[in-house]
């Protein structure tokens, strides 16, 4: 494919559904020299053709999504984690929008990964990355997008992680609103699962006590029982609030400083 442009090599890509390349690819599928193949992507970062979100990484932009930036997240966010060569799962109230339980668009995509990593933005769009040590063995759903597939936390993992990432899910009332939507999709073996997965008493506490207040009380009997056998301290329902004022809910042992309003 020799003698061929950077400019019609990107058009051959999006044609095949293709959104994203490597600087690589544009080096062994035109043979420009590096020098020619930076000024050519530059050319086209200026007509904002493509959008640069690494070095080595680039986003097509097709004119319908010229305005924003960039397409949605959910169209580059894979072939993004492979690039880095980073494990993933799409997560928090990103994740609870895939299974129509975000009660408000999440202002950004919301990803685990298995260390701190900087927030990449591509146009409007900000991608935001939170760290776990159980991204690789966390549930997750591999969710089909316009682009191919993405991993997706799992409903279980979702509602876990929307209680560990609180601050990153709004208030707390806002975390129960969306555990609200998402209980007709949990199953209790699967929650517990989650829950002893990651082994965060006190925040499994919180879960336990939201979902009883959302009308999930069979799925939180199963992580009640677990519980006994761990301690009893309590634990404020909102970490790094005073609780002179609180009132201790016995069966979850939390120190309720925290009023919820699940909207409906």
């Amino acid at each position: 494919m020799g003698g061929i442009t950077v400019e019609h090599w990107v058009d051959s890509c999006q044609s095949r559904g293709k959104y994203t390349f490597l600087r690589e690819e544009v080096l062994d599928r035109t043979n420009l020299s590096p020098e020619a193949t930076k000024k050519a992507l530059q050319r086209l970062v200026r007509k904002k053709r493509v959008l640069k979100l690494k070095d080595y990484f680039y986003l097509i932009v097709p004119l319908e999504y010229v305005a924003a930036g960039s397409p949605p997240a959910s169209w580059f966010i894979h072939d993004l984690m492979s690039a880095m060569s980073l494990p993933y799962y799409v997560a928090v109230l990103s994740a609870a929008a895939q299974y129509g339980a975000a009660h408000q668009q999440p202002q950004e995509f919301q990803v685990v990964t298995d260390r701190s990593v900087r927030p990449i933005f591509a146009g409007r769009a900000k991608v935001r990355f939170f760290a776990s040590k159980f991204v690789e063995t966390a549930a997750t759903r591999s969710i089909k997008t316009p682009t191919g597939n993405m991993q997706v936390s799992a409903p279980e993992t979702t509602a876990v992680d929307l209680v560990r990432f609180a601050r990153a899910a709004g208030h707390l009332s806002n975390v129960a609103t969306v555990l609200s939507q998402l209980v007709p999709d949990l199953d209790p073996k699967k929650l517990l699962a989650a829950t002893r997965l990651v082994s965060d008493v006190p925040n499994t506490k919180r879960l336990g006590y939201l979902l009883d207040n959302v009308g999930g009380e069979s799925l939180s009997q199963p992580i009640h029982d677990w519980l006994k056998k761990q301690s009893p301290r309590p634990v404020p329902l909102q970490p790094g609030r005073g609780v002179s004022d609180a009132f201790e809910d016995r069966r979850w042992h939390v120190l309720v400083n925290q009023s919820i309003e699940v909207d409906t």
